[in-house]
């Protein structure tokens, strides 16, 4: 696990296929999410949970690339 903060759960899976992406966690809801454009690619969250999941990921783009990266290695 990433991180997890207000019920969410963010993860980064060994060996995961691109685009570069992170998986979100909420309750029985889940989205995997672009790192670079922060776009959900499958699954989906709740609007006010995604929001907040965008809102954290803002910032950490970079580092949660180079942890994708680090991961499919």
């Amino acid at each position: 696990m990433i991180d997890y903060f207000e019920g969410i759960k963010i993860y980064i899976y060994l060996k995961d296929h691109n685009p570069p992406h992170f998986h979100a966690i909420y309750a029985e809801h889940s989205a995997e999410i672009t790192i670079k454009t922060l776009e959900v690619i499958a699954g989906s969250l709740p609007v006010k949970q995604l929001n907040k999941v965008r809102e954290w990921a803002k910032d950490k783009q970079e580092i949660l690339l180079n942890e994708f990266i680090r991961l499919q290695k």
